[in-house]
Formats: structure tokens, C-alpha cells, sequence
């Protein structure tokens, strides 16, 4: 049987005691549930340390990261005291100069001991908060194309369903119309993808401040979609939270989608989706629209001369290198992994030391944040979305 954590010292008598009697090692540990090694290391312990070799151990580290000798410790906390405004690389290098004889200590051990003695200031991270973007008119087909879910509903077979909705601001017409399973960017990312190859790509998207279109916890709300928006030479234009009258235009279709085509619902999403391409043929091509002149949308629209096709990759000449975010959204820098943001997984990012260990990260024209070596996370910059900033 295995040890019995609350008698553990009588299981190693008990083991011990049958081990002395004779008994072989192996059947025995097979017996008590443990392996040879640890059989043979109880047994080495009674050997050299008699019954005191059985008494539960500390699990206490032999070493501890980032410990340094008192005498050593206490010359960073003075040099701290002395001077303020000094960082744990100014700290290191002091010390390096002083006493070249002992080996210097990492930085980020330097960077522990002033934090656990509550000598390192921590500034609090500004949290997004959605504000909207400046809002564009245009006058021509492809100026901007609106985007929003329609309110979900549920199917026949008691299934969820999302339209995904995109129409062109000028024109109305409606570029699409799809039923989604969910919100999902992977989704969404499907739909964009083809309307980009039937239609050409507009000069700006607006949108609200929800999911996929907008991440409330990365840098400027940006999520995987708007990145993708912005890789394509795409403005990203949002709505302030609570006023979907700025995006008037594209509420007002979804009023005539729910009443022409959602109600009552379908049975199943391929159903539905029957109904919504019927009602895309008769919105675009059969229906007049006032606000045209009694004329139908698919007589205003031409589809954009901006061919769609696969992004190049950014280039940074004023930058001093240039850096491919990872997967889990990290920047790899001088053997320091930063955290920047999942957004921007397998992009390529500018980086540029701006002062003295404070590196600032670009993304395409858009500045996102600052880091030093010491941090490792990266503090947003001026957000090049706010509307008192453009």
C-alpha cells in the first residue's frame, strides 16, 4: 500500500523493521506502493542517519533565485537609497565598477531585490476604455462599408443564430448577409474574406465596440480582425458605446431584415440562410430605396477597384529592428520575452530604443507602447485611435 500521509513515519518503521528481517527489496516496495528508488533511498537514510533519517524532510529549495549574500544585498539597498532615480542596470553597473572582483548579479536579481524591499514603484496600467474613432462621410461607393451583427435568434431546432451583416454606406447596398454559429473572429474572418475577393476593399469599416471587431483587453481595442483590417491598408472606424445612431444606416436595414426575414424564424441555419439570400437578391436589386431617389441599390454600387490580395509584410527603416511576434503575443528581445499582445500573433512589429533601455514598439505607422528591460511589458502610447488625437 502507498504511504499514508497522515502516518508516513509508520509506514518507513514498518518498512524498515520487514527490510531487516530479511525481505527483499523488490516485493516489498511492490507491497508498500512505492519504486526501488525511493525503497533504496528510505533504507540509505537509516543507514546513515538512524531513525532520525525517517522524519519528513523540508521541501525547503537548496538555493533560492535571485538570493544574494547580505553583504552584497544590502550595497544595492544603499546605492537605492542614494540615488532614487536609478534602475537595477545603473545599480549593476555601479556595482560592477566598485567591486570587479565578485561576479556581478543579473540585472533582474538586482530588479527582486529592490522590489522586495519596496523600492520599485509600480505604475498602475491604463485600461482601454472605449471612446469611438472620428467618423467619415463619403460619397462614393467603397468610402466606407458598415459592419454589425444583427441581434441573435433562436432557430427551429432551438440553435442560436448570428447574422454577420455588411453593407456599403453610400450606396446601401447589402454586401452581405450570413447566419454564424457565434461571434467568433474565425468566423468572421471566412465571411470578410470572401466579400474582399467578390467585391474589392473599401477605404474604411466601421463598427461597434463588440466582438470580433473590437478586443476590450488588448492595446487600443484592437482584436485579430481590425489587425487584419489595418494590414490591408483598411481604416477602422468606431462607434462611441451607446450610440448606434452613428451608425444609422446599417440599424435601419437590420429593422427590415428582422421583419422580412427572421420572423418567424427558420428551422435550421441552412434554412435560414435560403431566406436571407432571398432577402439580399430583393433589398439590393428589386427594392426601391428613398434615400436614392426610389432607386435600387444594386443600381448605385460598382464593386472597388482595390484588388484584395495578400498583405506585405511591413517594413521599419527608421527603427533599429524589427521583431515577429509569437503566438502567444510576446516580442523576444535580448533573450527578454515582452509581453505585447495575442492580437498581433505572427505579425511583424518596428522596435526602436528611444532612451536609455526604453525600446518603443511600432506596428505599421501606428505606435503601440513603450518598454524597458527591466519591466518587460510594454505601457501603451498615445492612442492614435482617439478622436481628440486624429
Amino acid at each position: 500500500m502507498p504511504w499514508k500521509e497522515c502516518k508516513s513515519m509508520d509506514e518507513r518503521l514498518k518498512f524498515i523493521a520487514r527490510l531487516l528481517d530479511g525481505e527483499k527489496m523488490a516485493p516489498l516496495c511492490r507491497e508498500f506502493g512505492i519504486s526501488r528508488v525511493t525503497g533504496y533511498k528510505i533504507f540509505n537514510r537509516y543507514k546513515n542517519c538512524g531513525l532520525d533519517g525517517l522524519q519528513d524532510r523540508s521541501r525547503r529549495p537548496y538555493r533560492h533565485a535571485n538570493k544574494l549574500p547580505y553583504q552584497i544585498e544590502r550595497t544595492i539597498l544603499h546605492l537605492k537609497r542614494q540615488h532614487p532615480s536609478w534602475g537595477a542596470p545603473k545599480i549593476r553597473d555601479k556595482l560592477i565598477k566598485e567591486y570587479p572582483m565578485i561576479k556581478p548579479p543579473a540585472k533582474s536579481t538586482v530588479h527582486a531585490v529592490l522590489d522586495r524591499h519596496g523600492l520599485v514603484k509600480r505604475r498602475k496600467r491604463r485600461r482601454y476604455k472605449a471612446e469611438g474613432t472620428p467618423l467619415s462621410d463619403t460619397h462614393a461607393p467603397n468610402g466606407l462599408w458598415c459592419a454589425d451583427y444583427k441581434g441573435e435568434f433562436l432557430l427551429g431546432n432551438k440553435q442560436y443564430c448570428y447574422p454577420l451583416t455588411i453593407t456599403d454606406y453610400r450606396s446601401r447596398y447589402l454586401l452581405a448577409c450570413e447566419g454564424l454559429e457565434s461571434t467568433r473572429s474565425a468566423f468572421a474572418f471566412s465571411v470578410f474574406e470572401r466579400v474582399f475577393k467578390d467585391y474589392g476593399l473599401p477605404r474604411a469599416i466601421r463598427t461597434d465596440n463588440g466582438v470580433p471587431f473590437s478586443s476590450p483587453n488588448a492595446l487600443f481595442g484592437l482584436s485579430k480582425l481590425s489587425v487584419w483590417w489595418l494590414r490591408l491598408g483598411i481604416r477602422i472606424e468606431r462607434i462611441q458605446p451607446g450610440h448606434p445612431e452613428q451608425n444609422g444606416r446599417h440599424e435601419r436595414m437590420h429593422l427590415t431584415l428582422k421583419k422580412e426575414a427572421t420572423q418567424p424564424a427558420s428551422f435550421n441555419c441552412l434554412q435560414q440562410q435560403g431566406r436571407f439570400d432571398d432577402f439580399i437578391e430583393v433589398y439590393n436589386n428589386q427594392r426601391p430605396h428613398q434615400a436614392l431617389n426610389g432607386n435600387y441599390p444594386g443600381e448605385v454600387y460598382t464593386p472597388s477597384t482595390r484588388i484584395y490580395e495578400q498583405p506585405q509584410e511591413p517594413e521599419y527603416p527608421f527603427h533599429d529592428r524589427t521583431a515577429r511576434v509569437t503566438q502567444c503575443g510576446r516580442i523576444c528581445i535580448k533573450q527578454r520575452k515582452i509581453n505585447l499582445s495575442v492580437v498581433f500573433a505572427g505579425q511583424t512589429v518596428g522596435i526602436k530604443e528611444v532612451a536609455d533601455n526604453i525600446w518603443l514598439v511600432s506596428f505599421m505607422d501606428y505606435d503601440l507602447g513603450f518598454f524597458d528591460e527591466e519591466v518587460g511589458r510594454i505601457e501603451p502610447a498615445t492612442n492614435p485611435f482617439d478622436p481628440e488625437k486624429c
